[in-house]
This record gives C-alpha cells, sequence and structure tokens, in this order.
C-alpha cells in the first residue's frame, strides 16, 4: 500500500514544482524590470495625470518593439501631473513631436509600459525634449465605460475652463461624463448638482482650453450613446461672433430624453395615425 501512496506524493511534489515553474517563466517575460540591455540613449519628457502601477524601467514600445525604458518617475509638491523620464535607444531618435504616449497593460494582468505611437509632424523631439500629447492609464470604470459607449480623450495637461448649463432633467449624467463637439470629445462634466431656487439640474463642464473660440450662442444637449450606453453632453455650435469664457453660462439646453417619455411618444404618434372606422 506504501507505493500507490509514494508515488501519488511524487506525482503532486511535480506537479507543483512545474506550476512554479511555469509562473517564474511568465513573470520574466511579462514582468517590467526583466534585465534588457541598451546601448546608447537619449531622454524624451512626458506628463501625465495616472500613470497606475507604471514602475521605473517599464518597457518603452513603438509599435510592439521595445525601444527604451522607463527612467524615472516623479511628481512635483505644486502639480498634480507625474512627470515621467524615458530612455529611448538612439536608433530611434526621430519621433515626430505630434507622437502620442499612451500607458498600456500587458495581457489582462500583467505589467504596464509606455507605448509610443508616431504623429505625422516633421519635426522630430530633440534629446531632452516633450511629448505634449499623452494618454494614461484606464483605470476599470473608465474602460468600462468606453466599452458602452462615453469614449475617451487625450489627457488635457494643458488646462480648461468651465461653463455652465442648466437642465431640467439630466437622465444618469455624472461628473466625469464626455463633453463633445461633432462628436469629439473635449472636455468632461465637472460636477452635476440640484439647484434649490431654480429647481433644477446645474451642471458644470470643464471644456479643453484648445476649444476657445465656441460661439456663446451654442446649445448643450444630453445625449446617451448607443441604446443602453452611459449620457454625455454635447454641444451644438451657434453662429455667435462672441465666444464662451470662463465662468459663462449656456442659456440654450435640451435635457435628457426619458425612456419613458421615447415609448409615450411613440405610442401617441402611432395610434394618431389610426381613425376610427366612422370616419372612413
Amino acid at each position: 500500500m506504501s507505493q500507490p501512496r509514494s508515488s501519488y506524493a511524487v506525482g503532486t511534489g511535480l506537479f507543483i514544482v512545474l506550476g512554479f515553474a511555469a509562473l517564474a517563466y511568465l513573470a520574466t517575460q511579462t514582468s517590467s524590470v526583466a534585465n534588457v540591455r541598451q546601448g546608447d540613449s537619449y531622454t524624451l519628457q512626458a506628463q501625465f495625470t495616472n500613470i497606475g502601477q507604471l514602475k521605473e524601467r517599464a518597457p518603452v514600445k513603438i509599435a510592439g518593439v521595445r525601444v527604451g525604458q522607463v527612467q524615472s518617475i516623479t511628481l512635483k509638491p505644486d502639480h498634480d501631473v507625474a512627470d515621467v523620464t524615458l530612455s529611448i535607444d538612439k536608433h530611434y531618435d526621430h519621433i515626430p513631436q505630434d507622437s502620442v504616449a499612451t500607458i498600456f497593460t500587458s495581457g489582462l494582468l500583467g505589467d504596464q509600459y509606455v507605448g509610443i505611437e508616431y504623429g505625422s509632424a516633421k519635426q522630430i523631439v530633440a534629446d531632452g525634449g516633450s511629448l505634449a500629447r499623452t494618454k494614461s492609464t484606464q483605470p476599470l470604470e473608465e474602460m468600462l465605460g468606453k466599452f458602452f459607449g462615453a469614449g475617451g480623450v487625450v489627457d488635457n495637461v494643458g488646462g480648461s475652463y468651465t461653463v455652465k448649463a442648466n437642465f431640467t432633467n439630466v437622465g444618469t449624467l455624472s461628473a466625469g461624463a464626455p463633453v463633445k463637439m461633432a462628436g469629439v470629445v473635449i472636455g468632461s462634466v465637472q460636477s452635476v448638482n440640484a439647484d434649490p431656487v431654480q429647481l433644477n439640474a446645474r451642471v458644470v463642464l470643464a471644456i479643453d482650453k484648445r476649444y476657445n473660440a465656441i460661439p456663446d450662442d451654442s446649445a448643450a444637449a444630453v445625449f446617451t450613446s448607443g441604446l443602453i450606453g452611459t449620457q454625455y453632453v454635447a454641444i451644438q455650435p451657434g453662429g455667435s461672433p462672441d465666444t464662451l469664457k470662463d465662468g459663462d453660462e449656456m442659456i440654450l439646453t435640451q435635457s435628457a430624453m426619458q425612456l419613458e417619455d421615447l415609448i409615450g411618444k411613440f405610442l401617441v404618434n402611432g395610434s394618431s395615425d389610426k381613425k376610427p372606422a366612422s370616419e372612413k
């Protein structure tokens, strides 16, 4: 009886050892701190509003090919963005100035790395220069929001200005929802609060400063992405020569349409097309 038991114990032990060996192999393949040789290099700077679990020596990749590593990550006391220094192999010294640096995750649960997507500018980033366009790591909540149609936008490190809008009904609109113009995300909802005096919803929109020529007679509407997607604010430009300034209020608004209202309208319109038999 001892022989089968000993064979079973040996088999179990081998299975455990092989399992740990497989995990160790996967760790060396996906770890961002794997020992990778790097020759002559130059540095680039990039700022991110959220670096997630990005670490020093994490890979820097172009088109999936490793071209460098993260040299340092710092946060200044008076800033709310992370300064990331990238060490790039000198063989890849023709990165256009309008390239985008994005923080990605290797696989589902792997380590994070910086991916650079080439732009189309003729000017290149010199040694010690900065990549102005970045996209930070996205928490699970934001990825789920994208799945339901919320969309995303390149981080606005340069700043934003705020405008206000009042709605009689915002539906499920919440802070962080996108603000779009012509279908392109240009900002986000900063806050949604109930006005105790006017008895409506007061929404504050944070808009990227690059979009500072929006006419002041533009309209803001609350729409839904798809059938059951998340809600967002769409700005429909007007024709006024004057533009919205920081702290202005948008007068023309369109509230969220509730599903019950849509069904009611459909039933009313459908029933009005049918005349009683006595009128034929």
